[in-house]
């Protein structure tokens, strides 16, 4: 099964919004066949794990990172396809969330072949967090990426913009952006930095995701590469309802979407409308890659569902822009360690939400 994961990973970008999915085929001990879902409408991990088994497959163990499918879309059923082939015995690691999907397994048991789910289940989860998502909820998974100093500064000081990232871990950075359906950052981040929010370093995604700016007076200026880069990548810029409609115009006619939502007194964008709107126009997974007001009010609000903490072996003092932002009485979460990778001299802490803190 962990093979099977390995191999999943490799869809990521080509797929959604179709799920991760990975399979092994094994035989007396030994492996015969292995795929993965590689491109959007293409064949399932399933079927490519057949077609490299031949008839090797008869008799034989799959193991599958998700539950077969059973259903007809651009490819047809998985489950049928392991049921002619003779596979004996199904092992899958989590159920299929999408209702149109589910019952493979179910159907694979009525067929006679042997069924077990469970194996690696947490980490089957985690590799299709968004998908699962998707289909629990009516809002966008949400990652937050820090970039930060080992005492938690993003930058040296504010509007100063600091790199602390390089080589490896910025080909992962932008590895991470290829997989979301959406990226985003605050104002903030814009007027300090101008950043492009591309993926640029990395195989290019099947489809590029959308740059997402939550500009409560939409300031965004004109002359940023966001501006300059909007006819060929979407960029929405979310602002106030109170924000003035010149500003709104102006944005506009530049090529930008610009979408309003309330406002909180004393808060900022009231973030729950923000992911709404977002959700709206099929954003189903959002990276925000800061900065440390939006990043901690999202954090505040319960809204970040893994945290991707690239931490560079520097201290940056004050007056270090700080990372976490959180006021005293706010909610705070545990949060269980998903992987940890060394990126040259970076190491990338990759976190989920675990059990509330006591």
């Amino acid at each position: 099964m962990r093979r099977a994961l390995e191999l999943a990973e490799r869809g990521w970008g080509r797929v959604a919004p179709n799920p991760l999915v990975g399979a092994v085929i094994v035989l007396g001990g030994e492996v015969v066949g292995e795929g993965y879902h590689g491109a959007w409408g293409g064949p399932h991990a399933e079927v490519e794990a057949l077609k490299a088994a031949g008839d090797r497959s008869k008799g034989a163990t799959l193991y599958v990172t998700l539950e077969p499918c059973h259903h007809t879309g651009k490819t047809g059923p998985c489950s049928h396809a392991i049921r002619d082939a003779g596979i004996s015995r199904v092992v899958y690691a989590v159920g299929e969330a999408n209702p149109e999907a589910q019952g493979g397994a179910a159907w694979l048991r009525e067929q006679g072949v042997v069924v077990e789910q469970g194996a690696c289940e947490q980490e089957a989860a985690d590799l299709n967090a968004v998908h699962l998502s998707a289909h629990q909820r009516r809002r966008p998974y949400l990652a937050l990426k820090y970039a930060m100093s080992l005492d938690g500064r993003l930058a040296e000081a504010p509007g100063r913009p600091t790199r602390l990232t390089h080589g490896d871990a910025i080909v992962e950075a932008h590895r991470l952006r290829a997989g979301y359906d959406a990226v985003m950052v605050g104002i903030g981040t814009v007027l300090a930095d101008d950043p492009l929010l591309t993926v640029r370093e990395w195989d290019a995604p099947r489809v590029p995701p959308r740059r997402v700016v939550l500009d409560g007076n939409l300031r965004t200026p004109l002359e940023t590469k966001l501006v300059a880069s909007a006819r060929e990548v979407p960029v929405l810029i979310v602002g106030a309802e109170d924000a003035p409609a010149e500003r709104a115009r102006r944005l506009t006619d530049a090529g930008l979407d610009v979408r309003q939502v309330p406002r909180l007194p004393g808060v900022g964008l009231d973030l729950g409308a923000v992911l709404a709107s977002l959700w709206e126009t099929s954003v189903r997974s959002v990276l925000c890659e800061g900065g440390g007001k939006l990043g901690s009010a999202l954090l505040a609000a319960g809204y970040v569902d893994r945290l991707y903490a690239f931490v560079a072996p520097l201290l940056l003092g004050e007056p270090g822009v700080p990372a976490f932002q959180l006021r005293p009485g706010q909610a705070t979460r545990e949060w269980r360690m998903m992987s940890r990778k060394e990126l040259g001299p970076v190491t990338l802490l990759v976190l989920a939400p675990g059990s509330s803190a006591a």
